[in-house]
């Protein structure tokens, strides 16, 4: 699933469910005043606009979900290589 925005072209790889490490850290504070925006909530045409071309749109009666096309990171990769190859002959 789609979870955030990056400022720059290319896709950040992250597993949401993996704890931050705390190893070699410094401040004792630091990490207690992680403060998270809200979530984004976007119509249904607002969420057309946004998705890429390598994206789909999951509708269900609750709730609208940006996902990727193809799930698996190393799969995702491969096809982009092979689409940069076909778009090169």
């Amino acid at each position: 699933m789609v979870i955030g925005e990056n400022p720059k072209q290319e896709d950040i790889e992250l597993n949401v469910c993996k704890k931050k490490q705390l190893t070699n850290t410094r401040a004792s504070g630091s990490d207690d005043a992680l403060k998270l925006t809200p979530p984004k909530l976007m119509s249904l045409e607002q969420c057309l606009e946004f998705i890429g071309t390598d994206e789909l749109l999951e509708v269900t009666p609750k709730s609208l979900r940006i996902r990727k096309k193809i799930l698996d990171s190393t799969a995702r990769k491969r096809a982009a290589i092979s689409a940069q190859a076909k778009a090169a002959e």
